[in-house]
This record gives structure tokens, C-alpha cells and sequence, in this order.
């Protein structure tokens, strides 16, 4: 009967394995060199769990390896020697450890040629690291003391969709067209609660989510988003931006579904684009709201029995500023898809 059940459990396994496209010697081969600090699940054989246990140092990490979880720890440098067996990683977190940019040897990442999730958030580090691989798709890089983005270190990761930069220490002369070249296939860049003044310039066309909370920026430019069709959700909330310094139609893009712009310094409301769909306004000083000045197509052009002419504004928030209700009957008859508003 035992010699049954281990037979049975060889071919389940067997077939787990060959589900993974891992032949079965390799696997064999990957438990055997299972890091004693770490756990290895035989059922996920490429994936190696190191995390939360409050390592200084990255072990040896086998060959095999695809996922390395090793957040939660307390890791100061990332060695190449740990990880040069490792040059088939897809996934490696290390968030929350304590990493500085001087911790992480040159070209240790560089070599990790399959490597398509890199996360370094809660860590220590000043810059952004580099060489990075071609590979990369996601970079999170939150929560960190960076200032300074490296001239060229995106060059080449037309892979890249996400960057997320949130909570450092950059400012204008670090996020530059030039420190940001390369990325032709972003689609997310989040930059909220840096020091920032300006709006990023020379983003790629393809970028569709922009997040810029909590910066120090006061002005938009007029033509900022003729070169960003793509931008769907804009988040500026918690900046020092002025209606002088926000041109009425700057934000009149066909593609933009979801416009965030609380806790500001505007006076009036910007022209609302056709296709807008979320707007946030509370928490600002404005005054008064008209149909007359905000809606982007004329009301009595408008199909009174049809809804395609339309905006597609659906929710409106204009709380925290002057406004009394009633709204406006030419805004009402304007938005008529409205679903929400609060003031």
C-alpha cells in the first residue's frame, strides 16, 4: 500500500510538474536546493518564499527560480553573487527591507534578462537603480529617499507599463524628457507625493494614467496633453494649482474619463471635456458654476430626446468650496447623465 501511494504521489506530481513545463529532474533538483531560510512548496516549484524572516542577507538562491518573494526582512544589499544562479527570475519583491542604492551591486538586476516584476517599495534607496533589463514590465519603486533618475536608465525598457515613484524625494530637475527617455510603452506613471512644481514633460503617447497627488505644482501648460491621447485618469488633487494657471480648455481630450483635481486653489470651474465621466472639484474656491461657461457643447443644440449628444459626465463633486444649491438648471440640462452630485 505505501509503495501505492508513492507511486501515485510521483505521477500526480510528475503531472503538476509537467503542467508547469518543468521537467522532473530539474524539480528534484530545485527542492534539493531549497534555501534552509526560505519555504519551497512542491506544488509551485519556481516559486522560493523568503519573506518575513527577518533576513540580513539574501541567500543562495537556486537556478530554477521564477517568483522570489523576500519582502518583509531586513536585507541591506542585493549581491550578485545570491542571485547569480537566479537569471531565470520573473518576479522578485523586496519591499519593505532596508536596500540602499550603494547596497545594490552593478549589473545585478541587468542580468535578470526575464525579469518582468521588479519591487523595491519601503527600501532605502536614493536613485533609481540601474542597469535595468529589457525585460521589465512593472517597476514599484514607493516609499523610498529617491532623488535622482539617471540619464538613459529607461533606455530600452519598451516593455515598461508601470513605474510607480510615489513618495520619494524628486524634483523638476530630476524628472526631466531626458531621465525619462525610453519608456515608450508606459502606461501608468505615478509620481504622487514628491516635490514636484511642474508637470512631467516627456511622457510617451501611449501613457493612459497619470497620478500627481500631493506635489507643489501650480500651472499646467496649454498644449500639455496634445501629445498624450491616450490619458484617461488624471489625478492632481493636493497640488497649488490656480485657475490662472489652468487654461479653460486644457483639459478638452476626447479621451479622458476621470479628472481629479481637489484640494487646490481654483476659482473656476475649467471647460469639462464631452467624454469626462468623473470630476472632482471639492475642496477648492470656487465661487459659482455655470452651464453657460462649462459645458463643452452647446445646450441648445442638444437633442432634447436623445442622450448621444450628450456629455458623459456622470459624477460631480463640488463640496468644500462656495457653492450653494441649487445647481444651476443650465449645468442640469447640460450633464443630463449626471448620476451624482455633491456640493
Amino acid at each position: 500500500m505505501a509503495l501505492l501511494w508513492s507511486l501515485l504521489s510521483i505521477c500526480c506530481l510528475a503531472g503538476f510538474v509537467i503542467g508547469q513545463d518543468m521537467p522532473y529532474e530539474e524539480l528534484l533538483a530545485q527542492l534539493k536546493a531549497c534555501p534552509k531560510e526560505c519555504r519551497c512548496n512542491p506544488d509551485f516549484p519556481r516559486a522560493i518564499y523568503c519573506d518575513n524572516r527577518s533576513l540580513k542577507s539574501i541567500p543562495n538562491i537556486p537556478p530554477h527560480t521564477w517568483y522570489l518573494y523576500l519582502q518583509n526582512n531586513l536585507i541591506e544589499t542585493l549581491p550578485s553573487s545570491a542571485l547569480k544562479n537566479a537569471t531565470q527570475l520573473r518576479w522578485l519583491n523586496l519591499n519593505r527591507n532596508k536596500i540602499t542604492s550603494e547596497g545594490v551591486d552593478a549589473g545585478v538586476l541587468g542580468a535578470m534578462t526575464h525579469l518582468a516584476h521588479l519591487y523595491m517599495d519601503d527600501n532605502l534607496l536614493s536613485a533609481v537603480p540601474s542597469p535595468l533589463p529589457a525585460s521589465l514590465e512593472q517597476l514599484r519603486l514607493s516609499r523610498n529617499r529617491i532623488s535622482k533618475i539617471p540619464a538613459g536608465v529607461f533606455a530600452g525598457l519598451e516593455k515598461l507599463n508601470l513605474l510607480d515613484l510615489q513618495v520619494n524625494k524628486l524634483m523638476d530637475d530630476a524628472v526631466t524628457e531626458v531621465s525619462l527617455k525610453g519608456l515608450s510603452g508606459l502606461v501608468q506613471m505615478n509620481l504622487a507625493k514628491n516635490q514636484l512644481s511642474s508637470m512631467p514633460p516627456g511622457l510617451p503617447a501611449t501613457t493612459t494614467q497619470l497620478f500627481l497627488d500631493g506635489n507643489n505644482i501650480e500651472k499646467i501648460p496649454a498644449d500639455y496633453f496634445k501629445g498624450l491621447p491616450k490619458m484617461a485618469f488624471l489625478r492632481l488633487n493636493h497640488n497649488k494649482l490656480e485657475s490662472t494657471g489652468v487654461p479653460k480648455d486644457v483639459f478638452n481630450v476626447s479621451s479622458i474619463l476621470d479628472l481629479q483635481l481637489s484640494h487646490n486653489q481654483l476659482t473656476e470651474v475649467p471647460l469639462i471635456p464631452s467624454g469626462l465621466e468623473h470630476l472632482y472639484l471639492d475642496h477648492n474656491n470656487i465661487a459659482s458654476v455655470s452651464g453657460s461657461n462649462v459645458c463643452p457643447v452647446s445646450i441648445e443644440a442638444m437633442d432634447d430626446n436623445s442622450n448621444e449628444s450628450a456629455p458623459r459626465l456622470r459624477y460631480l463633486r463640488l463640496d468644500g468650496n462656495q457653492i450653494n444649491p441649487p445647481i444651476p438648471r443650465d449645468v442640469i440640462l447640460c450633464f443630463r447623465l449626471l448620476r451624482s452630485i455633491v456640493i
